[in-house]
């Protein structure tokens, strides 16, 4: 099941009050029918996913008087989003549980996608798993002084009581005019997902990256000037109005791999699809952000005749069908074009999904392998990171009997045949410091271990 989110700056793409007038929001789209959101959602029920193009709630004001108050209403947008995404997870479960599973799903198989405004969610509900995140992000970002006193503490942007709890399972009032802000829905099943995939957007706070996170995969313009690509200010579309600092695509990707989070992607142990293209896209990206990771797929853009470092477009994959829209930045109505960059997407994220996912006869058609987990053979290595060796270890009675050595982009790098033993030393020797993928082959299938050499 894929659950996808549009884009559309947390605002409605029309007018309220005359909704013949079309880019209210400042962009080129945000409606669950653009043009963009029916083209991905409908390829990817064609491999086979079932898939929704789903709302979320809108409303805030991008061009309130004080950076506090612009910040204030982010991030409640972003918090209603988070909640409906989850309680649009516990619906689809609800109906695998309680009502014969109409859909087909596979609960243990649910994609969070989100596109621009929606890759905000994507990424962000990832790591938002505690309340406490929030009135403990970094330098305060989320807490404001209310009443100008320093004897009485700041006040979170985003209270429980208020606004409901991360899962929107908790009703939340407005105690000054009694409004309801959050009404639980489906309360009961599960809110969580097994992948993220976000399309451009931000990360609310890279402090909340823990071990044990959902795996993300993360397409970005890495000179993007509305979202960091790695960290900076967020700025209202069109205006030079800050919002807030945020952390994006890249440095969100390096944290995830380092907390293990990537781990199905890093440890497949295959030359993935684009492998290459994704080496020399990251070779062609602003030399601060050149660093590699798995799940990550850098769209560099040209620069705006005039406008040194401003790329032509910070969604190449977007385009609108209608005539008239006047949004910060021109639209694209080439569908054509948005569509090459869509054909990279898909094939890009096909094959990573398949080993987030668990989906078997994917996972052997790539590999030609019969993946083994580390318990049904005791696989362990150990000290992982290591300087100077480290020793692989399996159950006595599965013997390893073949290592296969991969970078990172991989590339076979060593071939250890004939161990016919259940204790190998593996040397450092001339390997470079790294993160490298052993395929360690055993009498009935392989186990894939990442290793670090330090």
């Amino acid at each position: 099941l894929i659950l996808y989110f549009h884009t559309g700056n947390f605002l409605p793409f029309r007018n309220p009050a005359n909704p013949a007038e079309l880019g209210f929001n400042g962009s080129c789209g945000g409606e669950r029918s653009d043009s963009a959101a029916v083209e991905m959602c409908t390829r990817l029920a064609k491999m086979g996913y079932v898939v929704a193009s789903v709302d979320y709630r809108l409303g805030w004001n991008p061009l309130a008087a004080t950076d506090v108050q612009r910040r204030f209403g982010i991030i409640n947008a972003a918090y209603r989003g988070i909640q409906d995404a989850r309680t649009a997870i516990r619906y689809f479960r609800k109906t695998f549980e309680d009502n014969g599973n109409p859909y087909g799903i596979d609960p243990d198989k649910i994609v969070v996608w989100g596109q621009g405004t929606g890759g905000y969610l994507s990424l962000t509900m990832n790591s938002l798993d505690n309340y406490l995140k929030i009135p403990l992000a970094t330098n305060g970002k989320f807490v404001y002084d209310h009443d100008a006193d320093p004897m009485t503490p700041p006040i979170p942007m985003v209270i429980e009581g208020i606004n409901g709890d991360i899962y929107g399972t908790s009703v939340g009032i407005n105690p000054a005019d009694g409004d309801t802000l959050c009404m639980p829905n489906h309360v009961g099943y599960s809110s969580d997902y097994a992948l993220g995939v976000n399309l451009g957007g931000a990360h609310a706070d890279s402090s909340w990256v823990d071990p044990g996170q959902t795996p993300i995969i993360s397409f970005a313009v890495p000179t993007d000037n509305f979202a960091p690509y790695s960290e900076g200010v967020v700025n209202v579309p069109g205006t030079n109005l800050q919002v807030i600092t945020t952390q994006g695509s890249y440095l969100i990707q390096k944290e995830n791999e380092a907390q293990g989070n990537q781990d199905p992607i890093v440890n497949a142990g295959i030359t993935f699809d684009l492998a290459a293209e994704q080496a020399a896209a990251f070779a062609a990206s602003p030399p601060d952000v050149q660093e590699p990771y798995a799940g990550l797929y850098p769209f560099n853009q040209p620069d705006k005749p005039g406008s040194p470092g401003i790329p032509v477009t910070v969604a190449p994959w977007e385009w609108t069908s209608f005539a008239g829209v006047n949004p910060a930045d021109p639209c694209n109505q080439d569908g054509n074009s948005a569509r090459i960059y869509i054909d990279t997407i898909m094939r890009f994220y096909a094959p990573r999904a398949c080993f987030v996912l668990e989906l078997d006869d994917c996972i052997s058609t790539l590999t030609g392998l019969d993946i083994l987990p580390d318990a049904e053979v005791g696989l362990n290595a150990f000290p992982n990171p290591a300087t100077d060796f480290m020793v692989l270890t399996s159950d006595t009675n599965h013997p390893m009997r073949e290592i296969k050595l991969y970078d990172e982009m991989g590339r076979l790098l060593q071939v250890i045949p004939n161990i016919q033993t259940s204790t190998y030393t593996l040397t450092k020797g001339q390997l470079q410091s790294g993160r490298y993928i052993a395929l360690i082959q055993f009498d009935h299938g392989t186990a894939v271990r990442k290793l670090i050499f330090q």
